[in-house]
């Protein structure tokens, strides 16, 4: 499995999860390298990893795992190779669909492999919840908290055109930023207020923002599944009161923990598949209210730097890959240009207060 560390360091380790698993997960080995390209990694590179001195590990349900730290240099914006093996039955996955990187898999324990030749390929992560990168003291992080359009649908896969990638770029090219991580927990269909492809945002704000570590602040933009659902389902329909409710729900509850929170407008979506008079009127709602009532720390934009001048219900026509909800590779560039890294200063970030626990 491919992903891309967004700050540099000298040791790392990962993180196994088997929160939605029904039975115990048996990894008979794991490794990590640097990805030279495709399959194959970068020569002297590769390192075994343990679980508590053990080279493999069981999952029960439910549960997160850590591994021991290795020593690893990994440059900033570099990508890694996870290798997982399995030598029993696994039950359904854990698993992150929409992974936009390609999935190598093989049969055997191939972990110790520079490159599988003739693998089936995805693009779907499985039961890897993340990497962690022993940085530099005074690393932060920032955590994309949203459905897919943080996670980055209709965007060109292995590229990293997500808006949180490319803002983590942007983040690591100055040097006022460049200690500052980015972690994507985008879920494509995520919802605000009620479950749906996943547990949704109020659901799972511990788990995949507040418990990461070193985070300092959270992005939030969600609430366009909750209103095109209603489109769909009168019976899950939600007025823009119960969305706003939502949203200072995620704000009281980062603040508790020492966050700042930074409100992210919806993006236009006139002309997707959900799209309604009624629904645009709550999206237009909600936006008015995050830009104006003061309840986030910060706002950025994502409406202003995408809308079409001439139609501000869509996106600007050099934006929009055609099913009119989401953007392209250059609507994320633009949404990742809208946020002013200013908000990440390392004086802001050293006067934030300390979390609570």
């Amino acid at each position: 499995m491919i992903l891309r560390a967004s700050i540099g360091g000298d040791r790392l380790r990962i993180r196994l999860s088997n929160a939605f698993g029904s039975q115990p997960v048996v990894i008979g080995a794991a490794r990590v390298a640097l990805q030279a390209e495709g399959s194959r990694i970068v020569a002297g590179s590769d390192r075994a990893l343990s679980f508590g001195g053990k080279p493999g590990c069981t999952l029960g349900p439910g549960v997160v795992l850590l591994s021991d730290p290795v020593d690893l240099k990994v440059p900033p914006l570099t990508y890694l190779a996870v290798s997982l093996y399995f030598p029993e039955p696994t039950g359904p996955p854990t698993v992150h669909a929409t992974g936009l990187h390609t999935t190598f898999i093989k049969e055997g324990d191939r972990t110790a492999d520079e490159s599988l030749a003739e693998a089936s390929t995805t693009m779907s992560y499985y039961w890897l919840a993340g990497v962690e990168v022993q940085a530099r003291p005074n690393a932060a992080l920032i955590v994309a908290l949203g459905d897919s359009i943080t996670d980055g649908a209709l965007s060109t896969p292995n590229t990293d055109h997500t808006w949180p990638a490319l803002l983590a770029a942007r983040l690591a090219a100055s040097p006022q930023t460049s200690h500052i991580a980015v972690a994507n927990l985008g879920i494509g269909g995520n919802r605000v207020l009620r479950d749906g492809t996943g547990a949704s945002a109020l659901a799972r704000l511990d788990r995949d923002v507040l418990s990461q570590p070193g985070v300092q602040w959270l992005m939030f933009l969600e609430g366009i599944n909750d209103i095109g659902a209603g489109t769909r389902n009168p019976a899950q329909a939600v007025t823009a009161e119960e969305l706003i409710a939502g949203h200072k729900q995620i704000i009281e509850r980062a603040h508790a923990m020492g966050l700042k929170v930074i409100g992210c407008t919806l993006t236009p979506y006139e002309g997707a598949g959900y799209y309604s008079e009624q629904g645009e009127a709550i999206r237009q709602a909600l936006n008015q209210w995050i830009r104006t009532s003061g309840a986030y720390d910060a706002v950025v934009d994502f409406e202003a730097a995408t809308r079409d001048p001439q139609n501000p219900r869509r996106f600007r026509p050099e934006y929009d890959p055609g099913d009119h909800l989401h953007p392209n590779d250059k609507g994320y560039q633009a949404m990742a240009d809208a946020v002013d890294l200013k908000l990440f200063t390392a004086a802001r970030a050293a006067s934030a207060p300390a979390r609570k626990r």
